[in-house]
């Protein structure tokens, strides 16, 4: 009965098809989730457009941030609004070594991860096949989480915390890797009096964004305090840039878009996340991590703080306040130019790169792994426009949004920024 409904209502575009010699194939699929067969039958058609009806529409961000081509969302009769791809599709892009140690190794030995007390010699992975990769649909998106997780769970994601599965130590915090449901995941780990846990869990709980590390889940009791997140498959944009393989890959075209997202997910934070704006405070390309889809993500939210309006009723201080991200954000923007991202080394990046941009001279400070810029000038301007805005301190101070509508080209904001 279905398929002769949607035939019957496709009938005028078949015929609209035809005139214009475009083959129409019609394919019924039925699944626990919408979201994961469209991006999983885009992937598998090499698809140009998605188009949401109102029934898929309320999954188009978890669409969008998996695909790369473009969608349309049906509004209304003959009416749809267009969304262009975010980002281009880096088909060939190479997976870090180091990700996924403990997925891999669970794959070689048992075929799949989360196998618990096998012998790998009776189960032996008898394919020759390189291990797959996890799961490209992230925890955070699936229906369910984030949720409350108990000790045991986290103990057998962790097989038992493992000194082999611990990626990360510090005076108070730990960060563990861990499989869910054959996903890895992040386990981070706090200390019994560290505030931080509180800050970051009602943080992490109000906030969602494609283009910030969503909250996977946590887990409180007795002493124990920990924050589950997913996995950054792709490493951190560091990492990316110190590595000149990897950074060729991303090129001027990869840079302004992942500009694009961070300047989104910033002025989610400031200006569309509740009533009250969210202060990151630690903005760097060491903070900015990519997921399976090589959507760049902003994580580590350890600095981050609630702006209290109450206490903050000067607009000037809730500027100055705000100003902290804008500034780093222009920090990360010359990284992105440069190619650059020493943290340590990051205020004298900028007092070598700010002169030699106010002066015009762009091409110097360009990233030299990225051969030809000449035909993507034009955002690499855009982003070195919105750097300048963000680090001469003007006042009053720029709003991310004011900054980020520079960087995306706007005429009228790179008219008011101008000398």
């Amino acid at each position: 009965m279905k398929r002769v409904q949607y035939q019957n209502n496709l009938k005028k575009i078949n015929r609209q098809c035809k005139r214009n010699e475009v083959k129409l194939e019609v394919k019924l699929a039925a699944g626990y989730c919408p979201a994961k067969l469209t991006v999983d039958e885009a992937q598998n058609s090499n698809t140009r457009w998605i188009v949401l009806d109102s029934h898929l529409k309320k999954y188009q961000e978890i669409i969008r941030g998996q695909v790369g081509c473009n969608i349309a969302i049906t509004k209304g009769k003959d009416i749809a609004t267009l969304m262009p791809s975010t980002f281009p599709p880096l088909t060939t892009r190479t997976y870090p070594p180091e990700c996924y140690k403990r997925y891999n190794r669970e794959v070689a030995t048992n075929g799949h991860p989360g196998s618990h007390g096998k012998n790998p010699e009776q189960e032996p992975n008898s394919s020759g096949q390189q291990p797959q990769t996890p799961h490209w649909y992230l925890l955070s998106w699936r229906s369910g989480f984030p949720r409350a997780f108990t000790l045991r769970e986290l103990e057998e994601m962790t097989e038992g915390f493992a000194e082999e599965n611990l990626i990360q130590k510090s005076e108070n915090l730990m960060v563990y890797e861990g499989i869910f449901e054959e996903t890895p995941v992040l386990i981070k780990s706090f200390q019994e009096n560290d505030d931080r846990f509180w800050s970051v869990l009602v943080i992490l709980s109000r906030a969602r964004h494609r283009n910030i590390m969503n909250l996977v889940g946590y887990c409180f009791t007795g002493g124990c305090r920990f924050i589950i997140v997913d996995f950054p498959c792709l490493g951190t944009l560091a990492s990316n840039l110190n590595d000149n393989e990897l950074a060729r890959k991303l090129t001027w075209k990869a840079r302004w878009y992942i500009a694009i997202e961070i300047g989104g997910s910033l002025r989610y934070l400031h200006e569309e996340c509740g009533d009250e704006p969210i202060v990151h405070q630690s903005v760097c390309s060491a903070n900015i991590v990519f997921s399976h889809c090589y959507c760049a993500m902003l994580c580590n939210f350890i600095m981050a703080k609630w702006l209290n309006l109450q206490e903050s009723s000067a607009k000037n201080e809730k500027d100055e306040k705000l100003y902290v991200d804008v500034r780093d954000y222009g920090i990360f923007l010359v990284e992105l130019i440069a190619g650059s991202a020493e943290e340590k080394d990051r205020q004298s990046l900028v007092d070598w790169a700010v002169p030699l941009m106010k002066d015009g001279n762009i091409e110097e400070v360009m990233d030299p792994r990225l051969l030809d810029g000449n035909s993507d000038k034009k955002m690499i301007q855009c982003m070195a426009r919105a750097a300048l805005l963000c680090l001469n301190s003007p006042h009053p101070r720029p709003s991310i949004s004011k900054v980020l509508a520079v960087v995306r080209g706007d005429p009228l904001a790179i008219s008011k920024c101008s000398p």
